[in-house]
Parts: C-alpha cells; structure tokens; sequence
C-alpha cells in the first residue's frame, strides 16, 4: 500500500471515528437534558439506541488502542477534530454520569422511605405465640437491593 492510500484509508478511519462520537454525545447530551428536566422516563426510549452507540464506540476505541499506528497517517486536522470530539464527549460523559448518579440515589431514597413506611404501618412482625402459633401477618413485603 502506498503512502497515499494509507492517508486516505486513515483519514476515512478518522472521520468514522469522529462521526460515531458525536453521535454518541448528541445521544448523552439529550439524554442529559431529559435528566435536567426532571424526566428520566424519556431517556428509556432511546436506551437500545444509546447501548449500540456505546457498545461500537467500546469496540472502535479498543482497535484504536490496540494499534494506534491506524490512524498515523491520517492528516493532522483529521486527527485534531477526532481529539476535540473526544473531547466534548468526555465532558458530557461526566456530566451524564453524575445525573445518573443522582437519579440512582434519588430512587433508592424513595425506596428506603416507602418500605419504612410499611414497615411502621405492619405491626408485629411474623412471629410465635405463646401457644406456639405464628402470629398472623399482612402478608406485604418490600425488598431493597443495593446492587440493582
């Protein structure tokens, strides 16, 4: 392959590259905004979408890291634009990462509050008797996983 050939099929790279993050920060960024607006419940339309960009954007950055001489030969302003678009993503990234952040710990408080709230209300918990009968029960449980 000669010297020409391998420019354009690193800048065509490049620009793939490019592309893919942007579109993945357009999808972070509006999912963000849904976020700020207090409607986390638009975001789960999209979700499949923001998986397949994430899972491809993980694919391509882990070529791109296992041989970084791919993208040698790209032209210097290709390569500046795929820098300042990695860039902007990280930083939404982060902010994306701390309203999820947010929206977890909001829902596990809720969570935490409402089974306080049956658990004051249940009363005597299952339990035995003197006679050796179980006590009854409302029969209500509530469960709370920290890993979900």
């Amino acid at each position: 392959m000669n010297d020409t050939s391998l420019a354009v099929t690193a800048s065509a790279r490049v620009r793939q590259l490019i592309d893919l993050t942007r579109a993945l920060t357009r999808r972070l960024s509006d999912e963000l905004a849904a976020f700020e607006a207090q409607r986390p419940q638009d975001v789960a339309a999209g979700l499949a979408q923001t998986q397949d960009l994430a899972n491809r954007y993980r694919r391509e950055s882990a070529q791109l890291k296992a041989d970084p001489s791919g993208l040698a030969h790209a032209p210097v302003a290709d390569r500046t634009a795929l820098i300042k678009a990695t860039e902007a993503f990280e930083a939404i990234l982060n902010r994306h990462a701390r309203a999820v952040e947010a929206a977890r710990i909001i829902s596990e408080g809720l969570v935490r509050t409402l089974a306080a709230e049956i658990r004051s209300q249940s009363g005597v918990p299952n339990a035995y008797g003197a006679t050796g009968q179980a006590t009854p029960t409302d029969g209500s449980a509530v469960a709370f996983s920290r890993s979900a």
